[in-house]
């Protein structure tokens, strides 16, 4: 799935969020921009990326 004809955008909860659990903006956007693309349901995305110390998802609707 090519997602660079979408536009991808955090809301402050989920970075806020983000933030209590550890993880960084760095994190996130290599998440998104380098990380695997797994569809699931009708509308929804998640982006999977597997660091040394934790996983990081970012789950975003269509």
């Amino acid at each position: 799935m090519d997602i660079s004809k979408y536009e991808i955008e955090i809301k402050r909860h989920a970075f806020i969020r983000a933030m209590e659990r550890g993880i960084t903006p760095d994190m996130i956007e290599a998440t998104i921009m380098g990380g695997k693309v797994i569809r699931f349901g009708k509308n929804n995305v998640k982006f999977v990326r597997h660091y040394k110390d934790c996983d990081v998802f970012a789950l975003t609707r269509l």
